[in-house]
């Protein structure tokens, strides 16, 4: 009686474990500098076109892939030349053809952005950057950090957001 229950007990578990995906769609990375740390989901562009298309102009999109990017600032500085507290925050974008607007929303484990409007009231900063227009497309979204800035970069467009933590 017992072999009866086990055998199809075993295999709903087998066939459940195989049905789940191994890995995100896309892969994700940690990126850091002194005092800061990004994560984030890094999508490939795949010959689609991104910003104005895929990601709408002035349609607040989480800036990768799958859950929503985090940053954490290890003390106190300036983002974007907005004073910001220490601490953990999901970053977002409100990208546009000529500037971006920069948000970090206190409210942690977001999936994306598609739940953002019921904790925008937790944002904490919204900053405008401009946009630079690159002559060969980014295939993968990238976030990495000069001396004074965060860089994103993906297809032909690139964005630096000012850091500072003197």
């Amino acid at each position: 009686m017992k072999k009866m229950f086990l055998l199809p007990a075993i295999l709903f578990i087998g066939l459940a474990a195989s049905s789940q995906p191994s890995h995100p769609n896309s892969p994700h990375d940690t990126v850091q500098t002194k005092n800061i740390r990004v994560t984030y989901g890094r999508p490939y562009k795949k010959g689609r076109e991104i910003f104005g298309k895929l990601e709408p102009y002035g349609k607040v999109y989480r800036c990768g892939a799958d859950e929503a990017t985090t940053i954490r600032f290890d003390k106190d500085g300036t983002f974007a030349g907005k004073p910001v507290k220490a601490g953990t925050y999901s970053f977002f974008v409100i990208p546009n053809e000529g500037k971006w607007t920069v948000i970090l929303n206190s409210q942690l484990g977001q999936w994306g952005a598609y739940d953002y409007s019921k904790y925008k009231d937790k944002d904490v900063l919204h900053a405008d950057v401009p946009v630079k227009s690159l002559g060969s497309p980014v295939e993968q979204l990238t976030i990495r950090f000069d001396a004074s800035n965060m860089i994103i970069e993906w297809d032909k467009t690139q964005v630096a957001v000012p850091v500072n933590f003197s």
